[in-house]
């Protein structure tokens, strides 16, 4: 588990910065090329594999800007040293790398307007299914009065702690779909069988968060046979998403008025679940939680929500 979490930091990592480690990347590699290999102009064909990485990750525009900088620079040490030929801007030269230059350009181009057009479909579909599961779940707590729009709530609150602890976009958005249908799953084992059967495909986004929430969902159900006052919380092999989900849960349940008990003001809920931080709840749930409930723009969010 914790080499999965090291691993999913190093990826969001890199992606976070994505752009200025390919410019590194890039410059290194031109340097490497240009000062150890002596056929340089054969290696000219090898920038059409970052930029075709460019345009897959970085979109349209940063791959066109990238393959002119590669093209500059390119154009920089030829006026300099030469790349297999007479340094200087020569008719050779210019006849040689304009045109390579012009299909580099073209290739980030099209290599980035295809991967935007498939981030937009699927960023579609996304939203779509999101949108299904939220108007299924809040169709289901309809019949009980005082859990309408709860598992919204707590799908958005789940996201937002989790955010605050920097999990990674796939945890975060497993764990925005696993709070959704929290209150089902854990009742009706079969949507957990249907979620992980479902969708077969693991490349596509869709099918990777339906397994993940399915696998969070099937931990939440037994979270309180687990933890206890006999053990520290954080040394049990619980998911750090379930611990997340747990806290997110408690807090908004505490807010709702059940026939045996009032509901919690704000303030009150949060000093309910910081009393199992440690035990019951974990700690860096617990933290990011309190922060999370003393933003402005979480709090109006979450009357927006209670009132419809």
């Amino acid at each position: 588990m914790v080499q999965t979490r090291s691993l999913e930091r190093a990826k969001q990592f890199f992606f976070r910065h994505f752009e200025r480690i390919f410019v590194l990347l890039l410059v290194a590699s031109l340097l490497c090329i240009n000062y150890l290999i002596d056929q340089k102009f054969a290696f000219l064909s090898f920038y059409y594999l970052p930029i075709i990485l460019a345009g897959f990750f970085g979109g349209r525009r940063f791959a066109v800007f990238a393959g002119v900088f590669v093209m500059l620079l390119v154009f920089f040490f030829q006026v300099f040293e030469g790349l297999g030929m007479d340094a200087g801007l020569t008719e050779v030269a210019l006849l040689t790398l304009v045109p390579w230059g012009g299909f580099l350009i073209l290739t980030g181009y099209v290599v980035g307007g295809l991967a935007e057009q498939r981030a937009a479909r699927l960023a579609d579909l996304k939203n779509a299914y999101l949108a299904t599961l939220e108007v299924l779940t809040f169709h289901i707590e309809s019949s009980e009065r005082h859990q309408e729009g709860h598992s919204n709530r707590v799908a958005e609150l789940s996201a937002a702690i989790a955010t605050e602890m920097e999990l990674s976009e796939t945890e975060i958005e497993n764990l925005r779909i696993a709070a959704l249908l929290h209150e089902v799953g854990t009742a009706d084992q079969r949507l957990l069988r249907l979620l992980s059967r479902s969708v077969t495909d693991e490349t596509v986004t869709v099918a990777r968060a339906l397994r993940g929430a399915a696998e969070i969902i099937a931990e939440y159900a037994h979270y309180y046979e687990i933890v206890g006052d006999d053990w520290d919380i954080e040394a049990l092999p619980i998911p750090l998403t379930v611990k997340v989900l747990a806290v997110a849960d408690a807090f908004e349940t505490l807010q709702m008025a059940t026939p045996v008990r009032p509901a919690f003001a704000r303030w009150s809920a949060l000093e309910e679940v910081e009393k199992g931080a440690g035990k019951t709840f974990a700690r860096e749930a617990v933290h990011a939680l309190r922060v999370v409930a003393g933003r402005p723009e979480v709090a109006a969010h979450g009357k927006e929500l209670r009132a419809g």
